[in-house]
């Protein structure tokens, strides 16, 4: 785990960094669904699924606990997208090369294919 690694300087030696862990996690201060949770809460509104899924990997949690807590961010992945694209262009591009931008933005934040081109092709979009 990441934390093991951060703490290994900081140790005599690995047991006692391993025994740490065990006390913290049995008094429910240390929990790798509660980091996945936090982490979701705090990019949700500017990330996709895929994005988010890759940086808990990069945390070393557990696959499944990645795998289950993405697995929401999936439902609300238009929504989400849909409202990133919005602040950030507002209108549906005229141009190619405009479109192309749009969607490499999209891509960039970790959203799908699939939910890229519905939000760049306006779906969803009332103009005002």
């Amino acid at each position: 785990m990441e934390l093991t690694r951060k703490l290994a300087p900081h140790a005599e030696s690995p047991e006692q960094v391993d025994g740490v862990l065990d006390e913290l996690e049995a008094k429910g201060l240390l929990s790798a669904q509660r980091f996945a949770d936090s982490m979701l809460h705090r990019k949700a509104a500017r990330y996709g699924a895929a994005r988010i899924q890759a940086e808990l990997a990069q945390h070393q949690l557990p696959p499944d606990i990645a795998r289950e807590a993405t697995q929401a961010l999936r439902d609300t992945e238009f929504e989400r997208a849909h409202a990133l694209w919005a602040r950030r262009y507002g209108e549906i591009p005229e141009t190619p090369e405009e479109k192309a931008r749009q969607m490499r933005f999209l891509a960039g934040r970790g959203f799908s294919g699939e939910v890229i081109r519905r939000v760049v092709r306006g779906e969803g979009f009332t103009q005002s």
